[in-house]
């Protein structure tokens, strides 16, 4: 019973924040609603036995995506009025795009159907000692390792392409020279000391330091009282 109320409370409160990062008009807002759907859908996998999903979803997307799309927002100055101007613009576009999504949705739907031994699946019991995420790495690890080695070299290419695009150079930019700095030649000289030389060995002296003013002296002279 408790579980069955959770699971209607975290998904109400998961469509309406979907909801609400689609129609909110402020990307700020927006940002702020994915992540309270994130943690959400989190709750409803941790309600499903899927726990490592559950700290995926969190540590990935909440802790990484959702909080990069917050800065990223907050950091580049949007114009607003520039982007409600071309919404009538592209509406009919945006409509039809829509439009198909929904199309896609209901022939999927339509023509879904459960497996016929999906419900024997759900009643097997899982081996003591087992648990999702192990059987999950040692699946990754095992069956699909070249699989996710893959994987990883694509995300790498796109890191490194998304960085060669936003690169630009300045012609008023610094750039660091590391030989010349190992080199150090031209600019540092160096010399060779011997061990408890003085400041004076090296041709370095001190400033000399001024005196300080001596005290004005006060003459008191003797009168009478009046």
């Amino acid at each position: 019973m408790i579980a069955a109320i959770a699971f209607y409370l975290f998904a109400a409160v998961l469509i309406a924040s979907a909801v609400m990062v689609v129609t909110s008009r402020n990307p700020v807002h927006s940002v702020l609603f994915l992540i309270l759907a994130f943690f959400n859908a989190a709750a409803l996998f941790l309600l499903a036995g899927a726990e490592f999903l559950a700290m995926i979803l969190v540590i990935v997307y909440v802790g990484a995506v959702a909080v990069l799309f917050l800065f990223v927002v907050m950091m580049l100055d949007v114009d607003f009025s520039a982007i409600r101007e071309g919404f009538q613009r592209y509406a009919p576009i945006g409509g039809a795009i829509g439009l198909v999504l929904f199309a896609e949705l209901i022939f999927v739907f339509g023509s879904w159907s459960f497996a016929s031994d999906a419900a024997g699946l759900r009643l097997n019991p899982m081996e003591p000692g087992a648990d999702n995420t192990r059987e999950i790495g040692r699946i990754l690890y095992t069956d699909y390792v070249w699989l996710f080695q893959l994987s990883g070299l694509i995300l790498l290419v796109a890191m490194i392409g998304a960085i060669v695009l936003t690169l630009r150079n300045k012609p008023v930019a610094k750039r660091q020279d590391i030989g010349r700095q190992v080199s150090r030649m031209g600019s540092v000289n160096l010399r060779q000391v011997r061990s408890g030389a003085g400041l004076a060995e090296l041709g370095i002296e001190r400033p000399p330091v001024e005196a300080p003013p001596e005290p004005k002296r006060v003459e008191h002279h003797g009168g009478g009282h009046h």
